[in-house]
């Protein structure tokens, strides 16, 4: 098992994996929030971004990815784990390799995510992010790289 930057190979599975992810939390495919992925090399890589994935024998059981937003700022994002994987450390896996391409290419990172979320909240909190924001059960976090 081992992150990997993503490959145009995996362009369908990635979306499928996040789809399917988004899915089993009970949420459907949006057009405004989930595009992004009917173009992963274009969204991210070549817009100065990255995206990784966790592989395991061959499928994807994990994604992160790195946005630009211009000016020296990006958003960490597509944070997703398989659910029968979780637990192990992939999750973190995935964050950091996002948070360290981050560190290497940006000034300041966001994130945002579901305050009910209290591994991620926590591993965030862990790796020098702030809470700046809370709106309708979503935390803001920003960090200074």
């Amino acid at each position: 098992m081992s992150v990997f930057p993503f490959s145009s190979e995996y362009s369908s599975g990635t979306r499928a994996f996040v789809l399917s992810v988004l899915s089993g939390e009970g949420f459907e495919y949006d057009p405004l929030k989930d595009s992004d992925l009917d173009d992963v090399g274009g969204n991210y890589l070549r817009a100065g971004g990255a995206f990784f994935i966790y592989l395991y024998k061959g499928e994807i059981v994990g994604t992160s990815a790195v946005k630009n937003l211009g000016s020296g700022n990006c958003e960490v994002k597509r944070l997703y784990v398989k659910k029968e994987c979780r637990g192990k450390g992939l999750g973190l896996a995935l964050f950091l390799a996002a948070l360290d391409f981050s560190k290497k290419n940006y000034s300041f990172v966001r994130l945002k995510t579901d305050s009910s979320l209290k591994k991620a909240i926590f591993i965030y909190l862990s790796n020098g992010f702030e809470i700046v924001k809370e709106e309708a059960g979503t935390l803001y976090f920003e960090k200074p790289l």
